[in-house]
């Protein structure tokens, strides 16, 4: 059975602006929370309208941890519910844990 990840983009709580590189771009900050584009509401819960948090879907949620030094410079706290779900760790390594041969 093979698993598919899930690619979760970012809500944050503020925003800033990068004119290094190739151009302006639009970049989280503040505090960030996984979001699945098409939906009304982070992973953890909380709907993004009634927040007010700023959605970010160029942003993918590996590139928001700020050990990744992505796309984080401004991001002062990861959202603890949302890593649990999004992870913290690259999209390439595998779940911690998973049951092999189920109890019937």
């Amino acid at each position: 059975m093979a698993t598919t990840r899930k690619r979760y983009a970012v809500a944050a709580t503020g925003q800033w602006i990068e004119d290094e590189g190739q151009g302006r771009r639009r970049l989280p900050a503040g505090e960030v929370h996984a979001w699945e584009p098409g939906r009304n509401e982070t992973v953890c819960g909380l709907s993004l309208s009634r927040s007010q948090l700023t959605r970010f879907p160029h942003v993918s949620w590996t590139d928001a941890i700020p050990e990744s030094g992505g796309s984080a410079d401004q991001v002062r706290r990861l959202c603890r519910r949302c890593a649990v779900v999004a992870g913290r760790r690259g999209e390439d390594s595998r779940p911690r844990w998973q049951r092999t041969d189920p109890r019937p």
